[in-house]
């Protein structure tokens, strides 16, 4: 089975999403990827994808994104369990820049109509061979050894 595709998707900086430095605003930010992990989540898992969001793993930001720039996220399902995917989001470097602008983790989790999760419709091979992934899936390698929330908040009650 062929990896699950890879999602490309460009925004506009407009002044709705600035912050009073006139740059891309952290809520906006995480919308941007939250939007872009959605996207790669719900192609991964094919029609009969009813996906929410999890958990947010992990979302860093490196450079100030001016109102005006058109930005390009490219993100993909980097990891698969029964009901759960991970997708990963990249934000393209900008004009004369090398490193991605932010970078992050989302969690999805397919549910029922009910909101209760259920096994994914079908298999799903994540990414794994890719260049550009392989700092993503190195930080999820680290972030996989620490024990959920959940499994705190279980265990204090």
């Amino acid at each position: 089975m062929p990896a699950a595709p890879e999602t490309t998707s460009h925004r506009l900086v407009l002044p709705a999403d600035s912050n009073h430095h006139g740059t891309l605003y952290a809520g906006s930010l995480l919308r941007y990827a939250l939007e872009a992990g959605y996207a790669a989540a719900c192609r991964a898992v094919g029609p009969g994808a009813n996906v929410m969001l999890r958990r947010v793993l992990s979302v860093e930001c490196r450079r100030s994104v001016p109102v005006g720039a058109l930005v390009e996220i490219r993100s993909a399902v980097l990891q698969v369990r029964q009901c759960y995917v991970i997708a990963g989001v990249i934000g393209m470097p900008l004009d004369g820049h090398t490193l991605p602008w932010m970078d992050g983790l989302l969690g999805f989790v397919q549910v029922d109509s009910a909101g209760q999760p259920v096994e994914l419709p079908g298999p799903i091979e994540p990414i794994t061979d890719t260049l550009l992934w392989q700092p993503l899936l190195a930080r999820l390698q680290k972030l996989s050894e620490i024990r959920g929330a959940t499994a705190d908040w279980l265990a204090a009650g």
